[in-house]
Formats: structure tokens, sequence, C-alpha cells
């Protein structure tokens, strides 16, 4: 979290340009593709823990864990975005957002990286795949050699939200 916290608080580049405003993003991986979110809606990054299941939570609710006394609701990414689970390594890490004054995990493959962009370098991302991912998907960035999805989480936890209940899943 150190490191995450460091970079939110850099205030040493230029906060605007003629390509928009800079961003930073937090790059994950689930499979072979590499997902980004916005940094600022990062509380911060812990290493997998326990989850205790929740009977009757939708599909891609693993559970909810302990975070200092809060409970904290756990969804796999995977299992929201229509992939095959996932074996748990020394690399799953869960992401902690907040929404709304919300806290919720996000099970993710593993943590890559923190990188800079501009809000004009975000492109509008290709009509592929099934709807329920697309509706997710804010654009994307090549990075390097890479493709990035960069993730609209204001879009996929409303949308848990109608289904999910996620302040009253316990």
């Amino acid at each position: 979290m150190s490191e995450l916290a460091t970079i939110k608080e850099a205030g040493n580049l230029p906060a605007e340009s003629k390509k928009g405003e800079l961003l930073q993003y937090l790059t994950f991986k689930l499979l072979d593709e590499t997902y980004g979110i916005n940094v600022m809606q990062i509380k911060e990054v812990l290493r997998y823990s326990e989850i205790a299941p929740v009977p009757g939570a939708q599909s891609y609710v693993l559970g909810i864990v302990n975070l200092r006394g809060n409970v904290v609701t756990v969804i796999d990414t995977r299992v929201r975005f229509s992939l095959p689970e996932c074996t748990i390594t020394d690399d799953t890490r869960i992401i902690i957002i907040e929404h709304d004054g919300e806290q919720i995990g996000m099970l993710v493959d593993a943590v890559k990286e923190v990188f800079y962009l501009y809000q004009g370098e975000i492109e509008q991302s290709p009509s592929v795949g099934n709807d329920e991912a697309l509706m997710f998907i804010q654009g994307v960035y090549q990075k390097d050699e890479e493709l990035v999805i960069l993730l609209d989480l204001n879009k996929m936890i409303d949308s848990d939200n109608e289904q999910l209940a996620i302040g009253s899943v316990i």
C-alpha cells in the first residue's frame, strides 16, 4: 500500500496537457489479459486471505473478509467477467476499492504495476466479447507491447448493487 499511497500523493507531474487530464491506473492480470483501474478508486491491495462464504449470494460473490473490523464483500472478478475460475497462488491479490462509502474486494490473479496516461490516450474499446464484460470497459490503452483493458468500476459496482445489495450480503 505504501507504494500506491506514494504514487497517489506524488504531485510532481502536470495534471493536464493537450491530451487531457493525467490519470494513474493500477494494472492486474486475469488469465492472460491485463486490466487497469483508476488508482483513485483503490483503498489498498491485500494478499489473499481466507474468505468466509455467504450462503445464497450471487455466483461471483466469494464471501466476506474482516478488514480491521470492517466486513468487506469479495467478488471473484474472473467469474464476474464470465471467465473460468482460478487457482489461488502466491500472486493472487484482493484489490479493495471504495464505491459510495462501501468497501468491496476484487479477487485478481496478480497485481502488476501503476502507470500514468492522459485521458486523451484512452481508445474506445472494440465491440468484441460478451455484453456482460463489455459494459464494464471504459476503453483500452496500448502500453508498450501490451493492450490494457481499462475498467469502469462505477458501472461494474452499480450493476452489482442491483443484484447484490453489497451492504446487506451478510
